[in-house]
């Protein structure tokens, strides 16, 4: 097996489940891809931020025990970030409220961006900086995602230059491929875009391509969408056809809903 060399920058936060669950778990998009990209048997490298808090710790010594190098953590003098979540009966998360914290104004120095540009792939997650990670890397020449959907700020919308531009469409064929189809005009390599219980699909503007979700008992969707990325980045780096990218997100996807969290851990009490 190739062993790639891949980065996620961008958000963590501590998901604090409410009642009747009662604990909290580490998450965020970036920190659930960084894992699973460990997990999977690759040097994996987190750059972000946390406070110099309890929940901060919890994030490094969960990084640190699934093999993902922190080469790029920084700590802030504010709170780690937090997501307060609750569970509907047929086990869909449900978001509360959100405090960004440290993650918010989190941008890699000068020594952080030099090792980025050495990675085979760098996933981009939540991050307030308007672009300027996605086009310094991009002019690179670096292998680029980012997840388009876990950001809110038009600023921070933008897709020219990624080679792959992750997008969540709901549960509906023709508003998922309206969306991969607005990401190839604004000048994404490849449109990747999940539909809910539909599955996912996927366009690089010649082939479009589409596979179903895969069936388990759910627990929890927190994560899933975060580990179908991991799984399509490595089918992609690997050079495996569109739609078996497909199928290996949406496989540990799956898995992931299986457990409480976006990758396996012992929680914490609320």
């Amino acid at each position: 097996m190739t062993t790639f060399r891949l980065a996620a920058v961008g958000d963590n936060c501590i998901d604090r489940f409410q009642a009747p669950i009662g604990e909290t778990y580490v998450g965020g998009n970036a920190i659930n891809v960084a894992v699973q990209l460990a997990l999977l048997g690759h040097q994996s490298f987190y750059f972000g931020a946390v406070g110099r808090d309890r929940d901060g710790a919890q994030v490094r010594q969960l990084l640190e025990q699934n093999g993902v190098r922190l080469d790029g953590l920084k700590e802030r003098d504010v709170n780690t970030a937090y997501t307060d979540i609750g569970i509907t009966p047929d086990g869909d998360r449900v978001f509360l409220y959100e405090d960004f914290g440290a993650c918010a104004g989190y941008r890699p120095d000068a020594d952080n961006l030099a090792l980025l540009k050495t990675m085979d792939h760098v996933h981009i997650g939540w991050l307030d900086d308007g672009g300027a990670l996605r086009r310094a890397l991009a002019a690179a020449g670096v292998s680029v995602s980012q997840d388009v959907s876990v950001n809110a700020a038009p600023s921070d919308l933008g897709v020219e230059g990624l080679n792959i531009a992750f997008g969540s469409g709901g549960d509906g064929d023709q508003d998922a491929e309206r969306l991969a189809d607005g990401f190839l005009s604004r000048g994404a390599k490849l449109a990747v875009v999940t539909r809910g219980a539909l599955g996912s699909l996927a366009s690089d503007g010649t082939e479009l391509v589409s596979t179903g979700s895969h069936p388990v008992d759910v627990v929890d969707t927190t994560g899933a969408g975060d580990s179908f990325i991991a799984g399509f980045i490595l089918a992609h780096l690997e050079g495996r056809p569109l739609i078996e990218r497909l199928e290996a997100g949406r496989d540990l996807a799956a898995r992931t809903c299986t457990h409480v969290g976006g990758f396996p851990q012992q929680p914490h009490t609320l």
